[in-house]
């Protein structure tokens, strides 16, 4: 059989409509209700990490598991070959080291009364929680930033407590009468372990 198709035109020519730019421009009404939302704000925290090795000595009333406990002699025996009429005791004096912990040096929020701050705190002691060496373990000093402010209320309803038993004391009759004002308070805080849990679930049962 002999094919007698010599030229086969296998280009198939399609015709496409091409749309053009239009020339009127149509202005979308605006969506009655409809706000931008803003990015999720958050609180400034500045912490630093505490070292064994700086040797800060702690005064006051603190959990045993924040503090390296360590006995000096004040007193030391006659060396040996004196005669003594009188075998003095030496006297020992413990000074109690902080251990390995963070410190919140600085928090601020942009809003107030809205969770932030609480929120940076909550980070902070998940991330001492899960330290090998801070172990959860978490203080900041509470100071005045104006005449009349404190942050001493904001870290106490959180679980942190002072050093000094009688702060603690003073603290915790203001919220049982609500007190409005409560007068700044001045001291190390720090945060106990039994208090540690409470804090990841502030605002779920608390």
């Amino acid at each position: 059989m002999i094919n007698n198709i010599t030229n086969v035109d296998s280009q198939i020519n399609l015709a496409v409509a091409k749309t053009k730019a239009s020339t009127v421009s149509v202005s979308m009404p605006p969506i009655i209700g409809f706000k931008t939302p803003n990015l999720k704000q958050k609180a400034q925290i500045r912490i630093k990490k505490i070292k064994r090795s700086d040797n800060i000595v702690i005064v006051g009333d603190i959990d045993d598991d924040y503090v390296d406990i360590v006995e000096d002699n004040l007193i030391e025996n006659a060396p040996e070959g004196e005669f003594n009429f009188f075998q003095l005791q030496p006297q020992k004096r413990k000074t109690a080291f902080l251990k390995n912990c963070y410190i919140i040096d600085y928090i601020q929020s942009p809003k107030q009364r809205c969770g932030l701050g609480t929120e940076a705190v909550k980070s902070l002691a998940e991330k001492a929680m899960f330290d090998s060496r801070a172990e959860g373990r978490i203080v900041t000093f509470s100071a005045p930033v104006w005449k009349e402010s404190s942050p001493a209320l904001f870290f106490y309803k959180l679980g942190f407590r002072f050093v000094e038993k009688g702060a603690n004391e003073y603290m915790e009759e203001c919220l049982i009468k609500k007190v409005p004002d409560i007068p700044p308070q001045i001291g190390m805080m720090y945060l106990p372990k039994s208090n540690l849990h409470r804090l990841l679930r502030y605002g779920e049962l608390f």
